[in-house]
């Protein structure tokens, strides 16, 4: 790669720079952020870089009026930055899967660096992706593709490094924790405050990705890789989503000094991790129940430092742009190294790398709640009690409301003491079976999250 100096004032003094290039794939809502704060802030970013950072050239299907795009170079092919002999970092902003592992793929078979924001191309794909960089002595840098503005594969690959991670959890969709917010706040359904939130931008018109789990699941993986040492194993992620919460249950929830939060959760065991993205009841008292709005948060606990938690921005044109943008100054940084890679990928040479299985769902232990509709009849309590005291449950509290009217249905709900979930649904199935209750019983686990 070429290197150019550049001359920046600085303090009333001339300081001569080396200049790092920059091309850009893509040119949506976090791509303009990426250019506009660079030129806002190139002089605060240079002077932290040791390098001039400057976007060179930017390849989009059109040109947008977004940011400004004087002095770059525009083209409707995405392979021109990739294959631009003038471009060291390449920025794939375009999010996908197939055509953003083209892009990153060719990038670094041409020896360029790669920045992305890409949480669903690094969850699918990373292992593959870190290799190729490896073998060709480029960086691949993900830090926007986590949380939005949060630093916090940063905290954990570098701030981190002396711990043991025992487990985090967070909030890691804004779409879910927005609905979720306003479902307790207003008492508003499920699919009213969804169609809110596609209608302010918080949600694709197609919103799957968002309450179905799937977009904080990608999140999770690599979190969870970070933290352990482990393969990136989307695959195996357990998700559930909250598009069946109700407002009784988020109702019931606050009763019971909870709230319903939709969380990724990972955990250490000697055997194997939990890696798992469910709603989930969290104690009022605690700092990540209070997370509300579009707000992320990540909840980490470490056997030196204990529990640390990160709050932010977890998505925006500035807030993700951020992200970007340190990643491409850490590249700037590696350059001036020895051997170009100063973290490894996901914090843990790869020779440390434990190929640990994710375990199944069933033999996850949680609290739960669980919520019954049952007949106003005596009894039906302790039936259901009896059932979850033959399979050795436990319960810490029960409410039970009375109907108005006889012959009506009663919310019986409960709270368990932890248990494996396999146990819990056996006690479901039989629940569900008994002549006095209907329908579907409701869970919803819960977490406390005090070891």
């Amino acid at each position: 790669m070429a290197i150019t100096l550049t001359v920046l004032p600085l303090h009333h003094e001339e300081i001569i720079l080396k200049s790092l290039k920059v091309g850009i794939c893509g040119l949506g809502t976090v791509a303009s952020g990426v250019i506009n704060v660079i030129k806002r802030n190139q002089r605060e970013i240079s002077a932290r870089a040791g390098s001039r950072i400057e976007v060179v050239q930017v390849a989009s299907r059109s040109l947008k009026d977004n940011c400004d795009m004087s002095n770059i170079e525009f083209t409707t092919n995405l392979m021109d930055v990739v294959n631009n002999p003038n471009v060291d970092v390449v920025a794939e902003l375009i999010g996908g899967y197939d055509l953003a592992k083209d892009i990153v793929l060719a990038a670094i078979k041409n020896g360029k660096h790669v920045v992305t924001a890409n949480k669903a191309l690094i969850a699918e794909h990373g292992n593959e992706i870190f290799a190729l960089a490896a073998e060709h002595k480029v960086i691949v840098a993900y830090e926007a593709g986590v949380a939005g503005g949060i630093p916090i594969i940063k905290a954990l690959r570098e701030g981190l490094v002396a711990n043991k991670i025992n487990w985090l959890a967070g909030i890691i969709n804004g779409t879910g924790n927005f609905i979720l917010t306003e479902m307790k706040d207003k008492g508003r359904d499920f699919a009213d405050v969804l169609a809110e939130a596609q209608a302010l931008g918080y949600a694709e018109a197609d919103p799957t990705f968002d309450v179905e789990g799937i977009d904080a699941a990608h999140k999770l993986t690599i979190l969870a890789s970070a933290a352990f040492g482990v393969p990136l194993q989307f695959d195996k992620a357990f998700t559930e989503g909250i598009s069946d919460i109700s407002t009784v249950d988020v109702v019931n929830a606050d009763a019971l000094g909870y709230n319903i939060k939709h969380l990724g959760i990972t955990r250490m065991h000697s055997d194997g991790i939990e890696l798992r993205v469910h709603p989930t009841l969290i104690p009022q008292h605690q700092l990540i129940a209070k997370v509300d709005g579009v707000m992320n948060s990540v909840l980490v606990d470490g056997d030196a430092v204990g529990q640390t938690l990160y709050y932010g921005a977890g998505a925006g044109s500035e807030a993700t742009a951020s992200a970007v943008i340190a990643d491409i100054v850490d590249v700037a940084r590696s350059m001036s190294t020895s051997d170009g890679v100063a973290v490894p990928y996901l914090g843990f040479t790869p020779d440390m790398i434990q190929d640990l299985p994710v375990m199944p769902i069933d033999e996850i232990c949680s609290a739960y709640y669980l919520r019954v509709t049952a007949e106003d009849h005596p009894g039906v309590l302790a039936k259901v009690a009896s059932i979850m005291s033959d399979l050795g449950i436990n319960i810490e509290s029960v409410m039970q409301k009375e109907s108005d009217r006889e012959g009506d249905t009663i919310p019986l709900v409960l709270l368990t003491h932890e248990v494996k979930e396999k146990q819990i649904n056996l006690a479901i199935d039989q629940i569900e079976e008994l002549e006095t209750t209907q329908g579907k019983v409701v869970r919803i686990r819960v977490e406390h999250f005090n070891s």
